[in-house]
Order: C-alpha cells, then sequence, then structure tokens
C-alpha cells in the first residue's frame, strides 16, 4: 500500500512591494517511504518553501499535491499528524526537562507509556545521563538530538528536517547526522532534507539541486 507524497508541476511566488517573485514552476516530486532525500542549492532558491509544501504546511501557488498514506489519500492536515519535523532551530519547551520534551508528543496521543518510550530513545540517543536537565543546562548537540528523537519518537511515515546541523559544529553534526539517517533506517520512515552541508546530503539515497526554479539531480 502506497506511502508517498506526490507534486505535479507546482509553481510557487510570493510578492514584495515591487514584484511577484518566483522561486518554481512545473517542478514534479515523488517522495516514498524509506526513501531518504536531500534537497541542495543555493539560499534564496526555494529549498524551505518546497520542504514546507511537500509536508503539508504550506500551499503551492499553483498545481497538485497529494498525498498517501497506506494507500489512502488524505488531506495536509493528516499527512502532518503521520510526520515528524526537525529544525535548526531546537524549539524545546524550556520548562520541561529533557524527558519531558521527548515524552510531550506521545502525551499528547494520550499514551501511557509516553515517559517509558521517552527513557528508551533517551538511551538510543545516548542521553540517558542527561534526562533531569533542561534545555539550558545542554550543549547544542544534545539539544538537537533531544529533538531529533521527539521527531521520531512516534515512529512516523515522513520526516522533514530544515537545516538540521545548521547551528552545529563539524563534529557535533557529522554525529546528528549519523543518528538521523541510523532512526531513518530503524524506523522506515521517508527522510527529506533541507541542507547547505556537501557532507549531511551525500548520504541520502538522492539529492536534488533546486536553484533558479529548476530541480535537477545533484552530483
Amino acid at each position: 500500500m502506497k506511502t508517498a507524497i506526490e507534486l505535479e508541476n507546482i509553481r510557487h511566488e510570493f510578492d514584495t512591494d515591487k514584484e511577484c517573485i518566483r522561486l518554481f514552476d512545473n517542478l514534479s516530486l515523488s517522495i516514498g517511504k524509506g526513501q531518504s532525500l536531500a534537497i541542495v542549492g543555493p539560499s534564496g532558491a526555494g529549498k524551505s518553501s518546497l520542504l514546507s509544501i511537500a509536508a503539508g504546511l504550506e500551499a503551492p501557488t499553483g498545481g497538485m499535491v497529494r498525498f498517501f498514506v497506506r494507500g489512502e489519500e488524505v488531506d495536509a492536515r493528516t499527512l502532518r499528524a503521520h510526520s515528524g519535523f526537525i529544525f535548526q532551530q531546537f524549539h524545546l519547551m524550556p520548562e520541561l526537562d529533557a524527558i519531558g520534551n521527548l515524552a510531550l508528543p506521545l502525551r499528547l496521543k494520550g499514551r501511557r507509556d509516553a515517559f517509558d518510550q521517552a527513557a528508551a530513545w533517551l538511551d538510543k540517543v545516548g542521553l540517558k545521563d542527561r534526562a533531569r536537565h533542561r534545555p539550558h543546562q545542554l550543549s547544542g548537540g544534545e539539544q538537537q538530538r533531544i529533538a531529533l528523537a521527539r521527531a521520531f519518537i512516534s515512529r512516523p511515515d515522513f520526516i522533514f528536517a530544515d537545516e538540521p546541523t545548521g547551528n552545529l559544529d563539524v563534529r557535533t553534526s557529522e554525529g546528528v547526522t549519523s543518528l538521523m539517517f541510523d532512526c531513518a533506517r530503524e524506523t522506515g520512515c521517508g527522510l527529506v532534507i533541507v541542507t547547505h552541508s556537501s557532507r549531511l546530503a551525500a548520504q541520502a539515497d538522492e539529492r536534488l539541486h533546486l536553484e533558479a526554479g529548476k530541480l535537477e539531480m545533484a552530483a
């Protein structure tokens, strides 16, 4: 049963005070569960907009976007319920400790095993001994590991990551990148990444380059 995202001939543009800026036109893309895809390209090319459209967070100006979950065509809201998100900023709740931040998505779903699952994922990302530390007591790399685990804890069909290593140094980035791909393989999700990092992009099954409105296979 197909679980996939299909973008067909989409167009996206926005207006400024002086002009209408078109990011891309007649762009098509298919993303399946179990596939990892990296989108690279210069700043301002529309990479984050493309990610938002694929994730059902934003509607394109034109064209068609279709979402399928286990063979059934669904709306954007349903897709988002089956997705996890990782951003450059960690977006952890400052008043919650690490295990509380990690358990939150499951608690919101009414899962009684939320803290047991959170503890297991803390161990998986190597932060078992930091469970009671709040975000300000954690390094940037540790905060991103918590944010990464929080995205995966519900075992979503898709993970969307926008510059997930953008705020990290090279060594920390490599550790987070490796962990992210390991989690994607373990859960079998589709992983879609926007990044400036060639090292990160190189680990994806497929690499696409977006520039001047064109989406092409990256070298």
